[in-house]
């Protein structure tokens, strides 16, 4: 690694699937250590035991690899700074939080969540910002071990100096400043012994040798109270790029409301994983390039400067648009398997190739493929309302002369359709539409002439029969 090589990581909780917001911070994380060369270190921050699962853990390895994201580090692929479990890291945290106790950084509270929301009630209606009132700052040893012997339960603070300006320069928002004043004495340890995010997060991104943290906006505030500790204990203090956060079209904060948003449910409706990406780099990132990006050239588009600032908002009709895109990229092989659930079994080649060649630009899911299967290999067809109503509109005569003139054997599909509309004196829509609506069952679709060379000439004359009926009704 060169000196302008970076070292970034993903560090999710496994307490549910993974969502886009957090599927997007892994993307940008790992294409900014691609990018110069440096490596990608995946932690999984599983403090909180009552709700994270190895079931859920296992999710996240799938669903990244999924996404086509790889790690240099993590759980499942060791490294020089395992364990990259939070659980496994205890004596870890042990060892530095003594250190801090040791210069005298930390001190009990014995505070309880009722007694900590009543001082914030209070500061509120003061017109105060809510921060710890230091009720626990000042207790003597003999205070602390009485407390203790009564079986009152104590987390660990950390001791906020005073009168201090914590400056970094974020990569994003440029220059950030905060007075030691407004954040207060925070806990770094909880009652029940685990740490709290402040310092585990931190602290590992420092041991684990992290020169950028890319994270959410919303995470900007944790920012000096991460680089207070990282000062006290002398420990290298990471880069921050803090990103907007996924907003709906609609300005709300990204939920469940504005649809499937998790990782796994776009993977289960169908979508690419080319596509996931094409659509999430470039929210909160502006490409230099507006077409189609593959990986190579995603890693070349890729610029830390141009992070943006403003909110970015997740568009469903934007990644419907990648979607089709990847699909239109995929290879006929790559496409064949893609959609092979849905095509016939035991189809000859012959068949298979030409098929999937008309129908793949009108494809966006692999479902899609279903209704052409029964356009072109059914014998039901049903017309949708607005094929019914082209074919009403075009009159039985329409169908009887196109009938004669299939019939007949024109030498190719164009010069049929010309002696079509020489006979009937259509032309434009009026010639095309009905004949799409009474082959098909739709109006738009296909190019209809390679779907004409495999449906039997039987069965297109039975359709154009049946429309016939329907026109004269």
């Amino acid at each position: 690694m060169s000196a302008s090589s970076l070292v970034t990581r993903f560090a999710p909780s496994p307490t549910g699937f993974l969502h886009l917001g957090n599927a997007r911070t892994a993307l940008l994380s790992y294409l900014a250590a691609r990018k110069t060369g440096g490596r990608f270190i995946l932690r999984i921050e599983d403090t909180d035991e009552a709700r994270s699962t190895d079931a859920f853990m296992q999710a996240l390895y799938e669903d990244l690899h999924w996404l086509g994201l790889d790690w240099d580090e993590g759980p499942d692929v060791g490294g020089a700074h395992a364990p990259y479990r939070q659980q496994l890291r205890g004596d870890i945290y042990q060892h530095w939080l003594e250190k801090l106790d040791a210069a005298k950084l930390t001190y009990p509270c014995f505070c309880t969540p009722a007694e900590l929301n009543i001082a914030r009630k209070r500061q509120l209606a003061a017109g105060k910002p809510p921060r710890y009132p230091g009720t626990c700052r000042d207790l003597t040893p003999e205070q602390i071990s009485e407390r203790i012997s009564q079986g009152q339960a104590a987390a660990l603070r950390f001791r906020v100096p005073s009168g201090e300006i914590v400056e970094f320069e974020d990569v994003v928002h440029g220059a950030q400043r905060f007075n030691t004043d407004d954040i207060g004495d925070f806990i770094i340890r909880r009652t029940d012994g685990s740490t709290a995010f402040f310092f585990s997060n931190a602290l590992d991104d420092s041991l684990m040798g992290v020169t950028l943290v890319l994270r959410g906006d919303d995470h900007m505030t944790n920012t000096p109270r991460q680089i207070l500790i990282l000062n006290a204990l002398s420990l290298p203090v990471p880069r921050y790029a803090h990103v907007a956060l996924l907003m709906g079209m609609d300005g709300a904060p990204l939920s469940k409301r504005h649809g499937a948003l998790g990782l796994r449910d776009l993977r289960e409706r169908g979508y690419l994983p080319s596509a996931v990406r094409n659509h999430l780099v470039r929210l909160g990132h502006s490409c230099v390039t507006d077409g189609w990006l593959d990986h190579s050239a995603m890693l070349k588009d890729f610029d830390l400067q141009r992070l943006g600032r403003a909110a970015a908002k997740f568009d469903d009709a934007q990644l419907l648009h990648w979607q089709k895109e990847a699909a239109a990229h995929l290879s006929v092989e790559e496409f064949s398997t893609w959609t092979a659930a849905q095509l016939p079994t035991g189809l000859d080649e012959s068949k298979l190739m030409p098929f999937l060649a008309a129908i793949r630009h009108n494809v966006a899911f692999p479902q899609d493929a279903a209704q052409w299967v029964k356009v072109v290999f059914g014998s039901h067809l049903e017309l949708d309302p607005d094929a019914q109503a082209a074919v009403k509109a075009a009159g039985p005569e329409f169908f009887a002369s196109a009938a004669s003139v299939l019939a007949r054997g024109a030498a190719d599909f164009k010069q049929a359709v010309r002696e079509i509309g020489q006979t009937t004196g259509k032309k434009g829509p009026g010639l095309f539409m009905p004949l799409r609506a009474a082959l098909t069952g739709v109006t738009h679709g296909p190019e209809l002439a390679p779907l004409l060379t495999l449906i039997p000439d039987a069965e297109i004359e039975r359709r154009l029969s049946s429309a016939q009926q329907l026109a004269s009704v």
